[in-house]
């Protein structure tokens, strides 16, 4: 009989929630692999070298119901102020149907990166949606599909500039004027690029020959609005190109940027219906004339047509271009905010122009309500003004302050003698007239009436918008809630997501994102705080956030962890930094090369060199190892100025390199560092520590392995793990202790969406993220071990085990039968199949990962549909399919083409039933097999005219 305790225990509740396999699985998978325990498999895939090295002791995890109980009460402990801060971010009303139906909706933010447009045609139209919302607002021709923040894109603009201006000079110039974390994020970029930041007045610049580009914020962070057109066209006279951070909001009431003789527009779509969430995750946009189009950084959405001539949209040109150039790329982002991108896209879609322009005028008059109240009490303030402004108080702004939070209001101190003040679209007239009694210091207030008769606008008349916006159908088709409900459910329709199938991913780690992870996301507690809110209204954050390090830190065998960077890019490039920071402490400023290996991910090279270090290529062998006698050679070689190594730990290649160990102390005798990219983190939780194997510094996807959901491409979370000695030279910002080197908008970067790692890692305890980590590679190996007789598996570790990955090697099909590895992946759609990772790290390949989550069964699915394939394949070996009308080439297929004449030499049901558990649940892409050159050469990235359906 068990005990009485356990049986009144829940705290096991979540383990068998997360992982798929059930035990009488998992000894099925371990018999076909020839072990009787995990721990029997584990100890042969784990190399001898970094057995024991874990030092993974958190506690039994939680139930689903306690974690959420236990996090409640931290979120408690924040203080939900009324924000009036402004500094670019705003509190906004999220439509209840996006919340509903796309925020909350798994069929929304568990779908991939949409690299396989045929199942992302839903998501690839609501981004279409974004670029050309953010093109008719900025008045320029071509938006990208999103960044990360307003900082960083701004970043972006600024080696954007670099690389296309004219003009020879090394300086950039940067408005006093500017969000100061955006002048903080750049500085911290230029710096490894040997880029002079001059930040000044915009009146005062003097020669404009010194720079190859400036910047300029739109309206001002102190609010004024300033007609930038002389001061652009002296730019360009010098050959410099400008760029202009702009408030989407105000632009509907002001002339675009494009229209003032700008080159480039970036900023945040935050205030478009996402909350503020401790500063993230948001979408930042980036927007430019049509000649640099090939130069913009990040990912485009364009129009092409599929093979029967239809419309559909893709990625475009330089999608994953850093991938593909490596240390050459012009960023090394590789991802992007989707999932906020397109709930900001429906907010304009839900909205239309009108609505948009009608919240846009409420705010300012509102501002001016205040203005006017403010003048008639004695108080100066500026002229001109959308919705934000700035007083001068001297020795009475600390009272005034004081004054205001007494009151739940959060104003902005500006160099301790000013306040500044920004109003939103949750501000009420209540609002301004509570704000003029904190501002009155007990003096009597103005009525309402009379601040009504003598309130006016306060826009200049030079700089008011007359060009229309938002004209598109799609921007007054979906107005009522019915509508709209029913349109986020046709785009949702058309895609793959978690929701629907396995998405096996090498690399990307597509796992379950819990509902009750979820969960917490949405709550005010988090959503609703300033990321520039005092300190002590932010305790709750401060209390999760250092639990979620201390977990962090346990699962890697790392001293300190950094929250700020918002993206794997961003916590690759921070964990460099740190790197150099690091050297240039010791005197060693002249160390500046990068050992990668050939096999390493794209971003690795790229981010290498945004860091300002010269990158030099080890060898891989046969098997996809690190050449250890390459690598010493060339740590021997550049021994003087070696700074790091950049290694994925298990290799690209999917496996535990045997020499990790050796490899790290090569490094740490020649002076360098390590950085571990922690991608496949996935595998080592629980088994291995990079932090006490070798690794001194490693970047984390909280994404994969931790949990949060991919949304479509983003959002993403890329915090550093680092040991002591590193950790004076992590991420800081002027929201935290360490000043120097922010690397994001926000001290947390995506703040809020922090508590889905932490409830992943209280509800799994120590011995569940163990098992997650077990599970994944038994998953991983029972899926080659079933298809190893129908494809070769490429790379193998001890015993021929895998780690979490493996890779098929497709090459020698093309040679039998001319089928490619494109063929193999649109064919997985007929199937009901996101692909696998193409081509990556080996041309021609299929990288395949299918998480501890995915249940036996859906393995089967999923080897069932690859082995039918190969089947088809041999069909055409053989003859008995065309080699070149078979249901590979042709596929995916739609249910459109299913009517009518079939003129394919195999049958309808071969081309979409070619499995009989496909009949219930079958589902059809709304497009067929894209053409991507066609794509490219005719762009097209923002909604075209509804004629253009028509003619098609």
């Amino acid at each position: 009989m068990t005990d009485f305790r356990d049986s009144l225990s829940t705290a096991d509740e979540f383990i068998p929630r997360h992982i798929g396999p059930r035990d009488l699985d998992i000894v099925s998978m371990l018999d076909l692999l020839g072990y009787d325990s995990l721990e029997a498999m584990t100890a042969k895939v784990i190399p001898d070298s970094i057995k024991g090295t874990s030092v993974l002791d958190l506690p039994k995890g939680l139930s689903e119901a306690d974690a959420l109980a236990e996090l409640r009460g931290i979120a408690r402990k924040n203080k939900l102020f009324k924000s009036f801060i402004g500094q670019g971010y705003y509190n906004c009303h999220t439509p209840a149907p996006i919340l509903r139906n796309l925020l909350e909706n798994p069929a929304w933010y568990t779908a991939y990166t949409p690299y396989q447009p045929e199942i992302s045609q839903g998501r690839l139209e609501a981004l279409l949606n974004f670029q050309t919302l953010i093109g008719d607002l900025t008045g320029l021709p071509v938006a990208n599909a999103s960044l990360l923040d307003e900082a960083t894109a701004a970043a972006e603009a600024m080696t954007f500039c670099r690389r296309l201006s004219k003009s020879k000079a090394e300086a950039f110039f940067v408005s006093l004027h500017c969000h100061p974390q955006t002048i903080d994020v750049i500085r911290t970029r230029a710096e490894p690029l040997g880029i002079e930041v001059v930040v000044g007045v915009e009146t005062d610049i003097g020669d404009h020959n010194r720079f190859f580009g400036a910047l300029f914020q739109y309206p001002m962070t102190t609010g004024e609005i300033r007609d930038y057109r002389n001061v652009i066209e002296a730019f360009h006279n010098a050959g410099a190109l400008v760029a202009m951070a702009a408030d989407l909001l105000a632009l509907t009431l002001l002339t675009p940027p494009g229209e003032l003789g700008a080159d480039v527009a970036i900023g945040t779509a935050q205030r478009f219906g996402v909350p503020l969430g401790f500063g993230g995750p948001h979408a930042a946009y980036f927007a430019t004339q049509d000649k640099y189009k090939r130069d913009m950084p990040g990912r485009v959405v364009g129009v092409s047509i599929d093979r029967h001539g239809n419309p559909a949209y893709r990625l475009a040109l330089q999608t994953r271009e850093q991938h593909i150039r490596r240390e050459k790329a012009t960023s090394n982002i590789c991802t992007a905010q989707v999932l906020l991108a397109n709930i900001a896209s429906m907010y304009a879609v839900y909205h239309g122009p009108e609505g948009l322009k009608h919240i846009a005028t409420r705010v300012h008059r509102l501002t001016a309500l205040l203005a006017t109240g403010l003048r008639a009490m004695g108080h100066r303030t500026q002229e001109t003004f959308f919705d934000t402004l700035t007083l001068v108080f001297g020795e009475k702004t600390h009272a005034i302050h004081e004054a205001a939070r007494a009151k739940g209001f959060n104003l902005r101190v500006i160099r301790d003698t000013d306040l500044g003040v920004s109003l939103d679209e949750t501000t009420t007239v209540d609002d301004v007239m509570a704000l003029l009694n904190v501002f009155s210091s007990g003096q009597p207030i103005p009525s309402l009436d009379s601040l009504l008769a003598q309130a006016e606008e306060h826009l200049p008349e030079a700089l008011r918008r007359q060009s229309p916006f938002l004209i598109h159908p799609v921007f007054s088709q979906y107005r009522s809630e019915t509508e709209l409900m029913r349109y986020l459910r046709k785009l949702a329709d058309k895609d793959l997501a978690l929701d629907r199938t396995m998405i096996p991913l090498g690399s990307c780690t597509m796992k379950l994102n819990a509902a009750s992870e979820m969960i917490p996301v949405t709550w005010a507690e988090f959503g609703n705080l300033h990321p520039f809110a005092p300190a002590d209204q932010a305790e709750g954050y401060a209390e999760m956030t250092a639990e979620l390090e201390q977990m962090l830190c346990a699962a890697t065998g790392y001293d300190a962890i950094s929250l700020q960077p918002n993206a794997g890019s961003q916590g690759e490039y921070a964990g460099l930094l740190a790197i150099r920071a690091y050297h240039e402490s010791r005197g060693d400023t002249q160390r500046d090369i990068c050992l990668i290996p050939s096999s390493a991910h794209g971003t690795n090279p790229a981010t290498a060199s945004m860091a300002g270090m010269r990158v030099v290529v080890v060898a891989c062998d046969s098997r996809g190892n690190v050449d250890v006698g390459d690598l010493r050679a060339k740590a021997q070689q550049h021994a003087a100025h070696l700074a790091a190594l950049m290694i994925t730990y298990p290799s690209t290649h999917g496996v535990f390199e045997e020499a990790i160990r050796e490899i790290c102390n090569i490094v740490h005798e020649h002076g360098g560092q390590v950085y571990i990219d922690g991608a496949n983190m996935n595998a080592m939780v629980g088994l291995c520590a990079p932090g006490k194997f070798g690794g001194d510094v490693s970047h984390l996807n909280l994404h994969k392995t931790f949990c949060i959901p991919h949304g479509g491409g983003g959002p993403g979370v890329g915090p550093i793990g680092v040991k002591s000695h590193l950790a004076p030279f992590m991420p800081g910002h002027a929201g935290l202790e360490r000043k120097e080197g922010a690397v994001s908008a926000a001290p947390y970067g995506s703040a809020s969406i922090l508590p889905i790692s932490w409830m992943y890692m209280k509800m799994m305890g120590g011995e569940g993220l163990t098992r997650a980590s077990q599970i994944a590679i038994l998953n991983a190996n029972y899926i080659a071990r079933r298809l190893e007789t129908h494809y070769p598996v490429l790379y193998s570790g001890e015993g021929g085990l895998v780690a979490h990955e493996c890779i098929l090697d497709l090459r020698p099909l093309k040679e039998t039968s001319g089928v490619t590895v494109d063929d193999v992946a649109k064919r997985l759609i007929d199937f009901g199949f996101h692909a696998p990772t193409m081509s990556f790290p080996v041309a021609g390949t299929l990288m395949i990962e299918p998480t501890e989550s995915e249940s036996k069964a859906e393995l089967d699915r999923f080897c069932d549909a690859m082995i039918a394939i190969r089947e088809e394949i041999r069909a055409i070996e053989t003859g008995t399919l065309d080699a070149n009308d078979n249901p590979l080439n042709n596929a995916p297929h739609t249910a459109r083409e299913l009517t009518g004449e079939w003129t394919h030499p195999y049958s309808r049901e071969q081309a979409v039933y070619p499995l009989p558990s496909l009949v219930d649940g079958k589902y059809f892409p709304p497009v067929a097999r894209i053409d991507n050159v066609y794509g490219d050469r005719n762009l097209v990235c923002s909604c075209p005219p509804i004629e253009a359906y028509q003619d098609a």
